[in-house]
């Protein structure tokens, strides 16, 4: 989509937040903090729009200028909504139809992060019939951690310690959410998150990593509880790995970015074993609620909250 506008504090922008999504009440939360920042950022025309299926007309009717997308999840961070936008020729922050929907589907984002032996990659296996996960499991070695390919939020996840009716059970929970699911072998090792963000600074564009950020939870793992709960997960930020194993961290993370055709930002999920970053998935638009991981990055490098926002909404002028 060619854009040759420029956003200024009076542009007509529509915050496009909650959606159809499992993770709808995530994205109002998110919605609710841009839309404030960008006020307190001096724009004058904003607008918070809950996008419905009437999303076309809305847009066509609101005639904002640009986009920031804050849905999470289906129809919103998979290439849906930027479709919409496309066609409607509306810039809009993020990533683009093909990266979106590459990097909302784990299966397809593995496949693409393969061809790179620079990534490593977890071993796992994909299904989309309860018959076939239960014959390809046995490729794998328990503990496994079973999840829908298209969802986010860790919704529809489980951990599986052996092969008893907790794998059924685990194996329904994932084909509620997704005709297709994800089956890893489950490793111990540390969670942690890298941002990647773009900007045009001093007429130069330029892509950077934010600094890694390192979870201790109460639950067994970073499940939606956790991410979403205060007081269920400790945040270390930098995360306490080397110098060594932080760069090469950071140094996969924008690779990975780069590879899966992502643009403006997106946030790269790893697991640490034994010293390897493995990337478990990209997330193409990170949450922005109280909560969330992006801005508590970007804070530890001096950007605070406004600050941010406005770097992601100037990504509209980047697709």
């Amino acid at each position: 989509m060619e854009n040759t506008k420029k956003i200024n504090k009076n542009s007509k922008i529509g915050v496009l937040c909650g959606g159809l999504s499992n993770e709808r009440e995530v994205s109002l939360r998110s919605g609710r903090n841009v839309f404030k920042a960008l006020i307190e950022l001096g724009y004058k025309d904003v607008t918070l729009i809950d996008v419905d299926r009437n999303i076309a007309t809305t847009l066509s009717d609101t005639k904002i200028e640009y986009a920031f997308n804050v849905l999470h999840g289906r129809y919103g961070e998979d290439g849906c909504i930027q479709g919409v936008l496309e066609f409607l020729n509306i810039p809009y922050t993020g990533c683009n139809v093909m990266a979106s929907a590459i990097c909302m589907d784990k299966i397809m984002t593995k496949k693409v992060l393969s061809t790179n032996k620079e990534i490593p990659l977890i071993k796992s296996e994909n299904a989309t019939s309860k018959e076939e996960a239960i014959e390809k499991i046995k490729n794998l070695n328990f503990p496994i951690i079973i999840k829908p390919s298209r969802e986010g939020s860790s919704i529809g996840m489980t951990k599986v310690n052996q092969n008893d009716e907790t794998l059924l059970n685990a194996l329904d929970e994932a084909f509620k959410c997704d005709k297709e699911i994800l089956i890893e072998e489950y490793l111990e090792g540390k969670s942690a998150t890298v941002g990647v963000l773009e900007r045009i600074k001093d007429g130069r564009h330029e892509i950077f990593a934010t600094p890694i950020l390192g979870f201790k939870t109460k639950t067994e793992w970073y499940d939606y509880e956790a991410k979403y709960t205060k007081g269920l997960t400790e945040f270390i930020l930098p995360a306490d790995f080397s110098p060594e194993l932080t760069k090469k961290i950071q140094d996969i993370a924008l690779l990975a970015h780069k590879l899966t055709g992502c643009k403006g930002l997106s946030r790269v999920d790893f697991l640490v074993h034994n010293n390897i970053p493995y990337v478990l998935e990209i997330n193409t638009n990170p949450g922005m609620t109280d909560t969330s991981d992006l801005p508590a990055q970007a804070n530890a490098m001096g950007i605070d909250y406004n600050e941010l926002v406005d770097i992601i909404l100037k990504t509209s002028e980047l697709n």
